[in-house]
């Protein structure tokens, strides 16, 4: 019979701190209010430090200035709000981004220049909409992304003609239909069938000649009169036809009404 190998059993890689080299050592080790692997302010681990600070918020001030940056960084979700302000200006932006959801909102003007880009996608997302436009030529799309979400929709022109789609696409779907024919040009083909679908019924000439078909078949769902016989002569097949269709449903509908 051959010989069963050994279990082999994973190492266990839990952090170890030096309990000797902890200023708690004979306070709260000895009571029990902290345990070594589990709960511990020493060990380089996220898990144990915020499990420590859970258990006793009012230490975490005494680490506002660690060496430590995640140590800082669990500190500050248990900081006072009215301490927070020495750490706005933070080197390591894993404590800033911490910030930016805690701060109250008349500080986050601080952060919007912020050097790391989800410190200032969180900024977009609080501030206040009267400061919301200050934002919108952040140098990185997704902060605008959040912009454009947010603003009021009469102040969405300044990024008709933003350089990302996404941002684009957004500004398409909420910006007042009145408006869109300043986006009626738009280079991508997807963001003017969004225009075509939503702008006045009377400004959809303007999209009668685009370049894809797929746009000109939303204007012929949408047009009425005079555009809907002129595109009854549309290049595209089911475009006519389309037009050729709503055109006699149309007409049937007025004969009915007659009688």
């Amino acid at each position: 019979m051959a010989a069963q190998s050994p279990e082999v059993r994973e190492p266990d890689l839990t952090p170890l701190a030096d309990c000797n080299a902890c200023a708690y050592r004979s306070s709260l080790l000895a009571q029990g209010a902290c345990k070594p692997g589990d709960i511990c302010i020493m060990a380089e681990s996220g898990r144990q430090i915020d499990r420590f600070f859970k258990l006793h918020h009012a230490l975490a001030r005494e680490y506002m200035q660690d060496a430590f940056w995640e140590r800082r960084a669990i500190a500050a979700r248990y900081l006072p709000t009215n301490l927070l302000r020495p750490l706005l200006a933070d080197p390591d932006e894993a404590v800033r981004r911490v910030l930016a959801y805690r701060v109250p909102l008349e500080w986050l003007l601080e952060l919007i220049n912020d050097s790391d880009r989800e410190v200032r996608v969180t900024v977009a997302d609080r501030l206040p909409e009267a400061q919301l436009e200050l934002m919108a030529g952040d140098t990185d799309y997704l902060v605008r992304a959040y912009v454009a979400k947010r603003l009021p929709e009469g102040r969405l022109f300044r990024l008709v003609a933003d350089a990302d789609t996404e941002v684009r696409r957004t500004v398409a779907e909420r910006i007042p239909a009145v408006s869109l024919g300043l986006m009626a040009e738009d280079h991508e083909v997807g963001i003017r069938r969004i225009v075509a679908q939503r702008m006045e019924i009377d400004d959809l000439v303007m999209m009668a000649d685009d370049p894809d078909w797929t746009v000109r078949y939303e204007v012929v769902l949408r047009a009425d009169g005079e555009l809907l016989q002129r595109m009854m002569e549309d290049p595209d097949e089911e475009v006519a036809l389309m037009a050729r269709e709503r055109w006699q449903a149309r007409c049937a509908e007025q004969v009915a009404n007659e009688r």
